[in-house]
C-alpha cells in the first residue's frame, strides 16, 4: 500500500515511522515532512520513505500530489487543514482518507459545536457559557468563580486555553478572543483517550495522559503539551470501555445522525472527576505528545487500520493489540516557549541520544544549510519504552542528556508521580 501523511510535526514523524513498521506499506510520501522523516530507514526491503514539499492549504495541490504519487491512503495529521476541509477533495477524487470532512472536523474547530455534540448525544462535560463580548465574559467568570477556565472557541494551536485563578488574566484572555467559552473548573487526573472511527464503529486505543503545563508540578502556562506516557496503572478498571460506551460512541452515532459523520481519530480530552468522567475537550486528530507515547507500544499494524476506517470497514477488525510494558515521551522545548520560541539554534546529540535506545520525533526542526536547528516551539520528544514507568522515564531522561540545544527547556517530572503511585481517582 502506498500512502501519503500531510503534515511537518511531531505527530506526523511518529505516524510515518509507525506506518514503516507494517509490512503492507511499500511505500509513505510524508508532505512536506520534515527533517527526521526524511532521514527514517524503511524497515523492509524495497520499503521506500520521502518527503515531498506540498503547500497544506493548496488542496488542489495536495490532489494533484495524492494522484501523481498514487496513494491508495492519504493521512491528514494536523488540525488545521481538517478543520479547513482538505479530507474532501481528497475523497471526492476517489482515495481514501483518514481524517474527518471539513463539517465533522468541527468537533475540534468549534468549542461550541463540540458543547452542542455532546448536549445532544447525552455526552457528560462541564457546564460552559459562550459569550461572544466582553460583558458576558465577566459575567460568566463570575458566575462560576475561581479557578477559571477560559477557552478560545476557535483553533490555537493547543495554546487557546487559560486556567487560572487571576481574574484579570481570565478576563484579558476572553477580550481576545472573537467568541469564547467560559467553563467550569474540572477536579480530577485528565485522561487522554484516542479512538480509531469509520463513522459507525469505534475501536478505542489505550489510554494515556498528557502534560499541559511549561514547568514541574504543573506550573507555568498552558502549552500544545509538554510529555505523555501510556498506559495509566492507576486507570480504574472498565475505564476504556466506560469511556467509548458513554462519551466515544455517542459522539459518533450524533455526528451520524447530523448526517456529518467522522471517520478518523477522534481524541477525547477528560477528568475523571469526583462526579464522574467528564469531557473537557475534543480533537479530531492524533495528538501531540500522546501520539509519540501511544505509537511506539501499538502492535496491530498501522497502515491497515488506518485504511480499513477509510473505507468503512471497522467492523470487520479486531481489537487493538498493544506490547507489554509502558512508554514515557518528553518534549525538548525552544527558549522563549510557549511566548515567543526562539528558532535557528543548532541541535546536536540526536544520534547519541537514539544509540541508547531512544527513539527521538522531530517537531520544531530545520535543515539551515545542512546543520539541523530549531524551527518552533516544542522543538522534538524523546520517547522510551520499558517494562513500566519508571525504566522508560529513566531511559527517555538519558536520552535527553544526550541532546544539546542552548535555551532549551524540558519537564523533568514526566510520569513521575504516576510512577511512585502517586496518581488517584
Amino acid at each position: 500500500m502506498k500512502v501519503l501523511v500531510i503534515g511537518t510535526g511531531g505527530r506526523e514523524h511518529a505516524l510515518v515511522w509507525a506506518l514503516s513498521q507494517d509490512p503492507g506499506v511499500e511505500q509513505v510520501v510524508a508532505a512536506p515532512g520534515n527533517p527526521g522523516i526524511a532521514t527514517l530507514q524503511p524497515a523492509y526491503d524495497g520499503q521506500t520513505i520521502v518527503c515531498r514539499p506540498v503547500d497544506m492549504a493548496d488542496h488542489d495541490a495536495v490532489v494533484a500530489l495524492a494522484v501523481e504519487f498514487g496513494a491508495e491512503l492519504v493521512v491528514i495529521g494536523p488540525e488545521a487543514p481538517l478543520v479547513a476541509g482538505l479530507a474532501d477533495p481528497l475523497r471526492d477524487a476517489g482515495i481514501a482518507v483518514f481524517g474527518p470532512s471539513k463539517e465533522a472536523a468541527q468537533i475540534e474547530g468549534s468549542k461550541a459545536f463540540a458543547k452542542d455534540v455532546m448536549a445532544a448525544a447525552s455526552v457528560p462535560t462541564g457546564r460552559a457559557y459562550v459569550c461572544t463580548t466582553p460583558e458576558q465574559a465577566a459575567e460568566a467568570i463570575d458566575a462560576f468563580g475561581p479557578p477559571y477556565v477560559v477557552k478560545d472557541d476557535a483553533l490555537a494551536a493547543g495554546k487557546g486555553v487559560v486556567v487560572t485563578s487571576d481574574r484579570a488574566e481570565a478576563l484579558e484572555h476572553a477580550a481576545g478572543c472573537e467568541q469564547v467559552l467560559i467553563e467550569e473548573f474540572l477536579d480530577g487526573p485528565e485522561v487522554s483517550l484516542f479512538a480509531i472511527t469509520d463513522g459507525r464503529t469505534v475501536l478505542p486505543m489505550q489510554p494515556a495522559q498528557d502534560f499541559k503545563r511549561l514547568g514541574d508540578n504543573d506550573e507555568g502556562p498552558n502549552t500544545g503539551g509538554m510529555g505523555a506516557y501510556t498506559p495509566l496503572p492507576w486507570a480504574p478498571e472498565g475505564l476504556v470501555e466506560e469511556i467509548t460506551e458513554n462519551v466515544l460512541q455517542p459522539t459518533i452515532d450524533e455526528l451520524r445522525k447530523r448526517g456529518t459523520p467522522f471517520s478518523g481519530l477522534l481524541y477525547a480530552g477528560l477528568a475523571l472527576t469526583s462526579r464522574g468522567v467528564r469531557v473537557i475537550e475534543f480533537n479530531c486528530r492524533f495528538g501531540d505528545p500522546e501520539t509519540q507515547a501511544l505509537l511506539p507500544l501499538l502492535k496491530t499494524p498501522l497502515g491497515a487500520l488506518l485504511y480499513a476506517a477509510a473505507t468503512g470497514k471497522l467492523d470487520s477488525r479486531e481489537p487493538l493489540s498493544w506490547k507489554t510494558g509502558s512508554a514515557v515521551a518528553v518534549v525538548v522545548a525552544s527558549k522563549r516557549y510557549p511566548a515567543n520560541p526562539r528558532t535557528g539554534d543548532p541541535i546536536t546529540g540526536i544520534d547519541q541520544a537514539e544509540a541508547g535506545g531512544v527513539r527521538v520525533f522531530h517537531a520544531g526542526t530545520a535543515l539551515e544549510n545542512g546543520e539541523l536547528v530549531t524551527a518552533g516551539g516544542r522543538v522534538l520528544a524523546v520517547t522510551a519504552t520499558g517494562k513500566d514507568l519508571d525504566e522508560a522515564r529513566q531511559r527517555a531522561y538519558a536520552g535527553i542528556a544526550q541532546i544539546r540545544i542552548k535555551g532549551s527547556q524540558h519537564r523533568t517530572d514526566i510520569a513521575l508521580k504516576a510512577a511512585r503511585g502517586e496518581v488517584t481517582v
